[in-house]
């Protein structure tokens, strides 16, 4: 995967497989504190907007104050992994062969169906 370019701070997550939007308003944690950070200062997410972290193969919830759907990726932002509704305090399990986990609010992999094996593409989202 190109390195994914921060013309803007947030993203656009299409599920291309399925023909739906995972969110328009993520955020691309790709550096060191932004990484660590992650959701920590958030009190919920709103339907559309999440959290991109590249590079990792697992994320935790703890100190989070609220419950979050993950979906990781290889590094052609094909599908290798789905947890639905990790609640706080909480360790996703690895996976290995993942370059990145999206953070999304809880429901949203159901609403758009994504399993393991559909392709993503990420755009630039709303500025």
């Amino acid at each position: 995967m190109k390195r994914i370019e921060r013309t803007t701070q947030l993203v656009r997550v299409t599920n291309l497989t399925k023909t739906t939007h995972l969110g328009d308003r993520i955020r691309v944690a790709d550096r060191g504190w932004e990484r660590s950070v992650g959701l920590l200062r958030d009190r919920s997410l709103e339907a559309g907007s999440g959290l991109f972290i590249v590079p990792t193969q697992a994320v935790h919830t703890i100190f989070m104050a609220f419950a979050i759907d993950l979906v990781f990726v290889d590094k052609s932002l094909r599908v290798v992994g789905v947890r639905r509704d990790l609640r706080p305090w909480r360790l996703s399990r690895v996976y290995w062969r993942a370059l990145g986990v999206l953070e999304l609010p809880t429901g949203t992999i159901q609403q758009t169906r994504t399993e393991v094996g559909d392709q993503l593409r990420v755009s630039d989202g709303e500025m």
